[in-house]
C-alpha cells in the first residue's frame, strides 16, 4: 500500500507549498479538507488563502517564519471556510520547511481535528480566541515600551518587566558580544554575582547562549533532563537556580546575531509554536531596541567628545573678572551644531593684560556646521593671537569662511555656502574697556549693580562668509565693577516659539531678578528658562516650539559695586544709520525701566528723538548720545541726557507757524525739561536736558 493511501485511510492529506513560485500542490485528501473536489490539484497561493480564516492566515505567517528561522516544524490550527465565509472544519497543519537559498518549500500534512469545547483546553493547547488576543495586546505593549527606551539600561528595565501571557518567565538574562567573548549585559531574577562563570565566556563554550550565538538558532529546553542531556558540562552550574524550563533566543539585527536572550521558568513549559512565536517576536523587538540604544549612546558619546574638544574650559584664574559659559545642543541627531564660544588670551598689553571673548553661530545644525565651526574657531584664535584689532579679526575670518565654502567641490552636497554670525570682544582687564566687533550677531546686554538691564546696540557688518570685503566697525563700552555682560546666540532668545523681541523680554526678566552674586547659577537659570520644564509655560507668540543650539557667555568685572552709582548708557547714531534713532529711544526706555512717572519717560524719549534727529538733519556729522541717571538725594533721582555733534553752529529758538513741519525742538525742551542748555566745546557742541523724578516716589 502506498504512503498516500495510508494517509488517506486516516484522513490525512499531503501538501507542498513553493514560496518562490507561489504554487501550492494538494493531494486528493488535502483538497477535500480544504473544501475542494477530492482530486490532486495545483493552485495559486491566493486560491488556497481564500479557504483559510483571515485571522488564522495572519497567524500562519509568523509560525512559518519562526520555523524557517529555527529549522523546526511549523504547526498551526487553521479554520477552513467555504465560498460563503462559513467555517466548515478545523485542520491541523504540520509542515517542514526545506530551505533553498532565500526561498523555501513547505512540505507537510493536513488533518481534521475536533474543535475543543469550552473548559476542556489543556494548559498548552493552542487556542484562537482569548489567548491570541491577549498575546497581541502583550506584543503591542512590549513593542511600544521598547520603542520608547532610549538607553541600554532602559531597554533592560523594560525587558525585565515584561509579563508574557500564560507563561511569564521568572529569570531573564541578555548576553552581548564583546570582541570574541559573550558577556551578560543585563539580568533579572538573579542576585548580583549569581551569574558566576556565565557572566563572561568564549563563544565556543558548551553553554546554550554561546551555541545560539554561534548558530543563530534558538534553543528550547523544556525540562532539566533535556538541559542535562544537551549541555552536560554546564548543567551542574545551571542546576542550582532551580529552574524547570529554558528558552535561549538569538538577538538578530539586519541578519547579524548580536547576542542572545534567555528566559527561564520555574514551571515546566512545553514551548508550543505559539509560545515560541511570542518569544521570538519579543527577542526581535529587544534586539532592535538594544541596537537603537547602542547607536544613540554612541552618538551621545561622540557628540560629548566633540563638544569637549571644540569648547574651551572657562574657569578661574583670570584676575579681575568672573566668567561663566554654557553650550546646549539642539535635541536631535548627534546633538552637535554650529554654535560656539571661546576665550583667547591676547599677546602684549600692559597691566593686567587683555583677553578676547568670542561667541558665534554657523548656519545649520549638522556635522558640516560643526566642522566649519571648528575651522572658524581655529582661524579666529590665530588672527587674534597675531594681535589684530577686533575689526581686522572679523574681516579676516569672513574672508577665510568665504574661501572655504564658496565654490568648494562637493559644497552643494551640504546645502551650498554657509555663513556665520559672530560677536568678538576685546577686554582690557585693568580698565574694563571693551571693544566690540559684530557680524550679524545679537547685541550684548549689560546688567548693572542695581538690576537695570540694557541691551547695548553695537555697530556691525554682515555675517561672516557672505562678502569677503565687508568692514566691521568697532564699538567701545566700559564695564564698571559689579556689572555683568551677557553674550548669547539666537537659540537662547528664540527657542520655545519666541522671536528676538519676546525672547529678549524673557531673558531680561531673569537678568533683572538676579542678585549678581553667583554667575554660574545665573547661567543655569537662563538655560533652564529655555530648555527646562518651565519653558513649556512661557512659549512665545509663534506657533511652533522652535529648537536651536544655545551658546551663552557671562562676564562680570570684579570690584566694589556701588548700587547707587550712576546708570549710564552711550551710543553713536551715524549719518548713514538713521534707523538707529529707534534704538536710541529704546535704550533710554530701558535705562528708565523703573522710573515712577511714565509721562516723564515719554517726554524724555520724545526729546531724545528730536535732539538726535536734528543732528542728522542739520549737520554732516554723527550724533553721540550719553544718558545718565543719578541720585540727587535719598529720595529722588535725576536724568541727564546729552547729545553731542561736531558742528559749531548753535541751535536757536524759532517761532514756527501752525503749518510748519520743523522748528519746535527747543520749544519742546523748554516745556518738558526741568533744565536744558547748549554747551559749546572745543570741536562742536552738546545740547542737554535734565528731568527730576517726582519727589518721594523714586527708589534712590
Amino acid at each position: 500500500m502506498r504512503t498516500e493511501e495510508v494517509l488517506a485511510a486516516i484522513a490525512t492529506g499531503l501538501w507542498r507549498w513553493d514560496n518562490a513560485s507561489g504554487v501550492v500542490s494538494l493531494d486528493a485528501e488535502a483538497a477535500r479538507l480544504l473544501g475542494l473536489p477530492a482530486a490532486p490539484v495545483r493552485l495559486a497561493e491566493a486560491q488556497v488563502r481564500s479557504r483559510f480564516h483571515p485571522v488564522d492566515w495572519n497567524e500562519i505567517d509568523g509560525v512559518v517564519a519562526l520555523a524557517v528561522a529555527e529549522g523546526t516544524l511549523a504547526e498551526a490550527r487553521l479554520r477552513i471556510m467555504d465560498e460563503h465565509g462559513r467555517v466548515i472544519r478545523t485542520v491541523r497543519s504540520r509542515s517542514k520547511p526545506l530551505i533553498e537559498g532565500n526561498d523555501y518549500q513547505l512540505v507537510g500534512t493536513l488533518q481534521e481535528v475536533a474543535e475543543p469545547q469550552p473548559g476542556t483546553a489543556g494548559p498548552h493547547t493552542p487556542i484562537t480566541g482569548d489567548w491570541r488576543r491577549s498575546r497581541e495586546a502583550f506584543l503591542l505593549d512590549a513593542g511600544r515600551a521598547l520603542a520608547e527606551a532610549r538607553s541600554t539600561a532602559e531597554v533592560l528595565r523594560v525587558a525585565a518587566s515584561l509579563s508574557m501571557p500564560g507563561f511569564s518567565p521568572d529569570g531573564l538574562a541578555v548576553f552581548g558580544m564583546a570582541g570574541e567573548r559573550l558577556t551578560v549585559i543585563g539580568h533579572h531574577g538573579h542576585g548580583d554575582g549569581d551569574e558566576g562563570p556565565f557572566s563572561s565566556m568564549t563563544v565556543d563554550t558548551d553553554y546554550p547562549a554561546a551555541e545560539v550565538v554561534r548558530t543563530g538558532r534558538a534553543i528550547y529546553l523544556p525540562s532539566p533532563e533535556e538541559y542535562a542531556r544537551r549541555f552536560p558540562m554546564t548543567w551542574p552550574l545551571a542546576q542550582r537556580f532551580g529552574r524547570r524550563s529554558w528558552a535561549f533566543v538569538p538577538l538578530v539585527v539586519a541578519g547579524r546575531t548580536m547576542g542572545a536572550w534567555m528566559a527561564a521558568f520555574k514551571h515546566p513549559v512545553s514551548f508550543t509554536p505559539d509560545e515560541r512565536s511570542v518569544l521570538t517576536t519579543v527577542a526581535r523587538m529587544l534586539a532592535q531596541a538594544l541596537a537603537r540604544a547602542g547607536v544613540a549612546e554612541s552618538e551621545r558619546e561622540l557628540s560629548l567628545g566633540l563638544q569637549r574638544a571644540m569648547m574651551p574650559v572657562i574657569g578661574p584664574g583670570i584676575p579681575g573678572i568672573r566668567l561663566a559659559a554654557r553650550y546646549v545642543p539642539t535635541g536631535g541627531g548627534l546633538q552637535i551644531g554650529g554654535d560656539w564660544y571661546d576665550l583667547i588670551r591676547l599677546p602684549g598689553g600692559s597691566g593686567a593684560g587683555r583677553i578676547a571673548l568670542v561667541i558665534g553661530d554657523v548656519q545649520g545644525h549638522d556635522v558640516r556646521a560643526a566642522g566649519l565651526m571648528g575651522q572658524l574657531r581655529i582661524a579666529l584664535r590665530a588672527y587674534a593671537s597675531e594681535g589684530h584689532r577686533p575689526d581686522a579679526v572679523l574681516s579676516r575670518a569672513s574672508r577665510f569662511l568665504y574661501g572655504i565654502t564658496d565654490g568648494t567641490p562637493g559644497e552643494e552636497e551640504y546645502g551650498g555656502p554657509r555663513f556665520a554670525t559672530c560677536l568678538y570682544l576685546e577686554v582690557d582687564l585693568e580698565t574694563g574697556a571693551v571693544d566690540i566687533a559684530r557680524a550679524g550677531h545679537p547685541d550684548p546686554a549689560v546688567r548693572m549693580p542695581d538690576g537695570t538691564v540694557l541691551l547695548r546696540p553695537t555697530a556691525g557688518g554682515l555675517p561672516l562668509g557672505i562678502d569677503p570685503d565687508t568692514d566691521y566697525p568697532t564699538t567701545r563700552l566700559v564695564l564698571e565693577p559689579g556689572e555683568t555682560l551677557m553674550m548669547c546666540t539666537d537659540g537662547l532668545l528664540e527657542t520655545g516659539g519666541h522671536d528676538l523681541d519676546s525672547g529678549w523680554e524673557r531673558v531680561r526678566k531673569l537678568l533683572e531678578a538676579d542678585e549678581g552674586e553667583d554667575l554660574e547659577a545665573l547661567a543655569d537659570r537662563l538655560v533652564e528658562a529655555v530648555h527646562g520644564p518651565e519653558s513649556h509655560h512661557t512659549t512665545g507668540p509663534l506657533a511652533d516650539r522652535r529648537e536651536d543650539d544655545i551658546a551663552l557667555l557671562l562676564l562680570s568685572r570684579q570690584g566694589t559695586a556701588v548700587r547707587e552709582a550712576p546708570r549710564r548708557t552711550m551710543m553713536t547714531v551715524a549719518q548713514a544709520e538713521p534707523e538707529r534713532i529707534a534704538a536710541a529711544r529704546e535704550q533710554l526706555r530701558q535705562l528708565l525701566h523703573d522710573w515712577t512717572d511714565e509721562d516723564q519717560v515719554d517726554s524724555a524719549v520724545l526729546m531724545v528723538s528730536e535732539m538726535v534727529t536734528n543732528v542728522l538733519v542739520h549737520t554732516d556729522g554723527d550724533a553721540l548720545l550719553v544718558a545718565e541717571v543719578v541720585c540727587r538725594d535719598a529720595a529722588a533721582r535725576r536724568l541727564r541726557v546729552e547729545v553731542a555733534d561736531a558742528s559749531d553752529e548753535l541751535p536757536h529758538k524759532r517761532h514756527p507757524g501752525e503749518m510748519a513741519s520743523s522748528g519746535r525742538g527747543l520749544i519742546l525742551m523748554e516745556m518738558l525739561a526741568d533744565a536744558w542748555g547748549v554747551d559749546p566745546r572745543g570741536e562742536g557742541k552738546a545740547i542737554w536736558f535734565e528731568l527730576n523724578e517726582n519727589e518721594g516716589e523714586g527708589e534712590g
